[in-house]
């Protein structure tokens, strides 16, 4: 039985483009590669339908990241309150 074969992300976005772009057939490139135009076809409307989140992703996660960050700045300020309290407790028990 044949293995499957895996292909990288960069190597579809590259033969998807290299056939948006106009450059060669469809065909061209699947007889290249010996791909199947059905596997072709179904990259290039992955990388279609999900165009436009390219730029969003990269605002969402940045918002996402300093809403991190401002929770664990919160945390740790908490923290240094708390073991400020218990230093004094301690020196104050000696």
């Amino acid at each position: 039985m044949a293995k499957r074969r895996k292909f990288t992300p960069e190597f579809k976005a590259e033969v998807v483009l290299e056939v948006l772009s106009g450059a060669t057939s469809q065909a061209e490139v699947c007889r290249r590669h010996n791909l199947n135009e059905n596997q072709l076809s179904q990259w290039k409307r992955q990388l279609l339908e999900n165009a436009s989140t390219l730029f969003d992703s990269t605002d969402k996660q940045s918002s996402d990241a300093e809403k991190r960050i401002a929770h664990l700045e919160q945390l740790v300020g908490r923290l240094t309150v708390a073991l400020d309290i218990q230093k004094k407790a301690l020196d104050w028990l000696k």
